[in-house]
């Protein structure tokens, strides 16, 4: 496998990460740049950790985590896609989960949040471990070159996420939550 070809790979394998992040982006907008930087750091690790595991562990439970891994990966977003729905909702409706005549609620992207997404985003990359080692790819190589791919498509995602978010102003968060639901359901069908 060429060295583009593996860049090809990364930059598909990254599409779940990339939507993540820009949905992400919406709904933490306050964060800080060093916590929101976190996602291309981890999404990039996960999609890098994935293939090598899915490498060396082959078909001991390859089939397994492929056979589940879309549910796993609905169950997982679909529950984060759809509480940000439910509260984007609320929030518009002037019914947020907050005190009447509290300000804002300022949310947070946790570091178990931010593993759970990364986890379920990399779970497609176990199997194409798998389908490396059946290639005799120099599979440190190419999960090294997967998982800078990775982060620098999520680092542009970042940008876009701002300025997209800064657009949609309250609906980011709604739209934000379907783009998590929309990756759940892709997951799941494929």
């Amino acid at each position: 496998m060429s060295f583009v070809e593996i860049v090809v790979l990364g930059v598909a394998l990254s599409a779940d990460a990339f939507a993540v992040t820009i949905s992400n982006t919406f709904i933490f907008a306050s964060e800080s740049r060093a916590r929101l930087a976190l996602m291309p750091i981890m999404f990039g690790l996960f999609q890098g950790i994935m293939p090598l595991t899915g490498h060396f562990v082959g078909g001991l439970a390859a089939d397994a985590i492929e056979a589940c891994s879309g549910i796993v990966t609905l169950v997982i977003l679909g529950f984060i896609g759809g509480n940000m729905v439910r509260e984007g909702v609320f929030g518009l409706m002037g019914r947020g989960d907050r005190e009447p005549g509290a300000g804002p609620v300022a949310k947070r992207l946790t570091l178990v949040s931010l593993f759970v997404q990364a986890m379920a985003t990399a779970i497609d990359a176990f199997a194409v471990g798998v389908s490396l080692r059946a290639r005799a790819v120099s599979i440190f190589k190419a999960a090294g070159v997967i998982a800078l791919t990775t982060a620098l498509c999520c680092a542009i995602a970042l940008v876009i996420g701002r300025k997209v978010g800064e657009a949609l102003g309250d609906k980011a968060q709604i739209v934000g939550g379907s783009v998590l639901l929309a990756i759940g359901v892709k997951a799941f069908l494929s």
